[in-house]
C-alpha cells in the first residue's frame, strides 16, 4: 500500500481551516452603529468624548455645541454639572481607535478634512502627535512610518489598575450577572461613582440594589478619586501594585 503524496495531510488540514473560517458568523458594520456613531450628528464618532457621570459617548464638537444650551446629557438627560457640564467630560481614545479601525477610510478623510480647514483660512496645519520609540534617532524611513500612526493615543493619565473583588450580595438581592472583568485600568480622576456605574452595567444590576465599595477597612465615598485613595491608603491596600476594592450588594436603608 503506497503512502499518500507528501504535503496531502497539510492541505487537508489547511482545507479544513479556510472552511472553519467560513463558518466563522460575519456581521455587517451597521449592526455596530449604535456604539460607533453619535447620536448627535448620527455620523461615525470623531473625537470621541464621553460624559463622566453616565458614560455616554458623543463626538467632541457635537457635544461642546450641545452643552452651550444644555446642562443634560443627550441621551440620559441627566444632569452633567450645575454650571461647567464640559468640566465632566473627557476624551475616550480606545473608542475611537476601535472606530477608525472598523472604518479604516475615515481617519484619513478626517486628516483631509483638518487641512483642507487650515488652508482655506491660511493657517499653518499642525502636525499629528506621535510618540518616537526610545533609542538611536530614527531613520528617514521610520519617520515617514511615524507620520500614518493614529494621533489618539493612550493618556499617560490612566495609570490606576484596579482588582474589583466581589463579596456579595445581601438577602433579598438576586438575578444579577457575575463580574466576568475583574482588572480595570481607568484614569486616576475617575471616581468610586464611576467604578459603581461599571459595576452595575456589567453585573446588570437593578437600581433597587446599592453597591458598597470598600477600600482596606474604609468605605468609600461616591465622590472620592481613585487617584486619592491610592495615594491616601498606602501599600497595604496595594496587590502586586493593583489597588483593590471589595464590593458588595446591599439592599438601601430605609431611614
Amino acid at each position: 500500500m503506497s503512502s499518500p503524496p507528501y504535503g496531502s495531510r497539510s492541505h487537508e488540514e489547511s482545507n479544513r481551516a479556510d472552511s472553519d473560517s467560513e463558518d466563522e458568523p460575519k456581521l455587517p458594520l451597521n449592526q455596530f452603529y449604535p456604539y460607533i456613531r453619535c447620536a448627535l450628528c448620527c455620523g461615525f464618532l470623531i473625537d470621541a468624548t464621553t460624559i463622566t457621570e453616565c458614560l455616554h459617548t458623543f463626538c467632541k464638537s457635537c457635544i461642546v455645541k450641545y452643552f452651550f444650551y444644555s446642562n443634560r446629557c443627550p441621551t440620559c438627560s441627566i444632569v452633567v454639572h450645575q454650571t461647567q457640564p464640559l468640566y465632566n467630560i473627557r476624551p475616550d481614545r480606545q473608542l475611537q481607535d476601535i472606530v477608525y479601525k472598523m472604518v479604516p477610510f475615515l481617519e484619513d478623510l478626517e486628516r483631509e478634512e483638518i487641512c483642507k480647514f487650515y488652508k482655506e483660512r491660511g493657517m499653518d496645519v499642525p502636525k499629528p502627535v506621535t510618540i518616537s520609540p526610545p533609542g538611536p534617532v530614527a531613520g528617514k524611513r521610520q519617520k515617514k512610518d511615524n507620520v500614518s500612526q493614529s494621533i489618539f493615543t493612550i493618556p499617560p493619565e490612566l495609570d490606576v489598575s484596579l482588582v474589583l473583588e466581589f463579596v456579595g450580595a445581601e438577602e433579598g438581592i438576586s438575578n444579577y450577572k457575575p463580574l466576568e472583568r475583574r482588572y480595570v485600568r481607568v484614569s486616576g480622576e475617575a471616581t468610586i461613582r464611576h467604578v459603581e456605574l461599571f459595576i452595575r452595567r456589567k453585573m446588570e444590576l437593578s437600581s433597587t440594589c446599592q453597591v458598597d465599595v470598600v477600600c482596606g477597612d474604609h468605605l468609600l465615598d461616591h465622590y472620592q478619586s481613585l487617584k486619592d485613595i491610592q495615594s491616601s491608603v498606602g501599600i497595604e491596600a496595594l496587590q502586586d501594585g493593583l489597588l483593590v476594592l471589595h464590593f458588595g450588594l446591599v439592599l438601601p436603608s430605609q431611614s
